[in-house]
């Protein structure tokens, strides 16, 4: 499926579908989800690279009971369309989250980011002033070590151009059960029907595997380094020991370089923890928020 994923069709089967709405700012559409009452505190969920906001399925509910809960498809990512892909690179990205926040009014006490969602809070808080708690969740933060910093983000360069490959990848990845098979192999997670359902979809669509190929080709994670000393948030990095796509030795490692941060290993769990352990990964985030919002108050 080449075309771009379609909300009245590969949407019926989005968890929360109630919750969505789609936000035009400048020349891109973004759809977001949110629920929570008004009043309560703020809380911002940024995914990673190559999902959408149906991972946050499981934790989203559990809290919208403490936090006013908004989380966007990051741009060209899922169903927000219209970013090019000069907005893929991370200062950019960040930038292009705040004009959604100034757009819908929404000005976050709390983000919790996944995998490369961590790495955009951070960006958010030194370019954007954001200064509240940031939860990194299997937070993609350390850089490739030696040259593969440089390799990698050049490989994705040059698959990003060719456009056969997001087609010959989506393809591949979708056939079958491959998805599942992708999924395990590349996080070591097992996950429920319905994600994996989701994810499907979205491993099958060129147009989204594109944007997740734009994504890494721009991410500059070598530079992010040089600034975390800067971060004065507090900040709490939750990473599972069975992680196949960040090894928890490389979150030791970004835990060393922020300041203010505090590792928690979460044991038996894969790279998409909170999509195993909703409850226990909701639980964590509400705990650490709150105890640093009350500490603010």
């Amino acid at each position: 499926m080449s075309s771009a994923l379609n909300w009245a069709r590969e949407g019926r089967i989005w968890p929360h579908r109630d919750t969505s709405a789609f936000v035009p700012v400048g020349g891109a559409t973004w759809h977001i989800q949110r629920m929570g009452s008004a009043g309560k505190p703020r809380l911002l969920l940024l995914h990673g690279t190559g999902a959408s906001v149906h991972s946050w399925r499981g934790v989203m509910p559990l809290l919208a009971r403490d936090f006013d809960v908004l989380a966007p498809d990051l741009p060209r990512h899922a169903f927000t369309t219209g970013h090019p892909p000069t907005d893929m690179s991370l200062p950019q990205m960040a930038s292009a989250i705040a004009h959604l926040l100034a757009e819908t009014e929404f000005v976050p006490d709390v983000i919790v980011g996944h995998s490369a969602g961590a790495a955009l809070a951070l960006q958010l808080a030194l370019d954007h002033g954001f200064t509240g708690p940031v939860i990194g969740l299997n937070a993609a933060l350390r850089p490739f070590p030696g040259p593969a910093a440089q390799v990698f983000p050049a490989l994705a360069k040059l698959l990003f151009v060719n456009p056969l490959v997001p087609r010959i990848f989506s393809a591949a990845a979708g056939f079958g059960s491959e998805a599942e098979r992708f999924i395990y192999r590349s996080t070591h997670s097992r996950i429920d029907a319905e994600g994996l359902a989701c994810y499907s979809i979205l491993l099958r669509n060129a147009g989204h595997t594109k944007g997740a190929l734009a994504m890494m080709a721009n991410w500059d994670l070598p530079t992010l380094r040089t600034r975390m000393h800067e971060i004065v948030n507090p900040v709490l990095l939750l990473h599972s020991d069975k992680d196949a796509a960040i090894p928890l030795d490389w979150a030791k490692e970004a835990h060393a370089w922020l300041p203010t941060s505090r590792l928690e290993s979460l044991p038996e769990l894969g790279h998409l923890a909170h999509e195993e352990a909703p409850d226990h990964a909701a639980k964590l985030v509400t705990e650490f928020a709150a105890q640093h919002l009350l500490s603010e108050a």
